[in-house]
């Protein structure tokens, strides 16, 4: 499978592009992150924070994948394109990004992680065997550092710039 006419793959997930939300931490492209996380976890509130600081919506709740030139795609589902749930106003209609490679998934969970976690993968869809799966990062969505910490482990990863935790030294760079 290596083209964005191939199979698609539905997960729950909230994604955005991070555009110029990582511009502070040395950029991160047009890469993607993944919001993984069972309903009421604080996927599209922690969403909204990232494009606050100038990510673009890609899909809210529920993410296409595909595969493109042997990297992970994601992309909205036609019938969500450009529409978010923000709890307790509705769903709101916003400009989306583009298809965009995914360079993290971000497991949302109520405790804190280790402060030098071990290397780990998301775990992709056996669809997709034989692609590289993105580094996974596990935190609380709800504390107030939660989206710049995303931020910065993408800009990281674009990179090859971590030195311990999350990603092996040498990382493999995003580029």
């Amino acid at each position: 499978m290596d083209s964005d006419t191939a199979d698609r793959h539905l997960v729950h997930a909230t994604s955005v592009a991070l555009a110029h939300a990582a511009g502070n931490f040395g950029g991160a492209g047009n890469a993607a992150v993944l919001l993984l996380g069972e309903s009421g976890a604080g996927k599209s509130d922690l969403g909204l924070r990232l494009i606050a600081m100038g990510a673009q919506l890609i899909a809210d709740d529920q993410t296409s994948l595909f595969v493109r030139d042997q990297r992970l795609y994601a992309s909205a589902p036609p019938a969500l394109l450009g529409q978010m749930e923000i709890r307790g106003a509705g769903i709101v209609k916003m400009d989306a990004a583009t298809p965009a490679p995914v360079i993290l998934a971000v497991k949302l969970q109520k405790e804190a992680p280790p402060r030098l976690p071990e290397p780990e993968t998301w775990p992709l869809p056996p669809a997709f065997s034989g692609i590289n799966p993105p580094v996974l990062l596990r935190l609380c969505p709800f504390e107030s550092s939660a989206p710049a910490k995303i931020a910065a482990v993408a800009a990281a990863l674009y990179r090859g710039g971590f030195a311990a935790g999350l990603a092996e030294p040498p990382s493999r760079s995003f580029l």
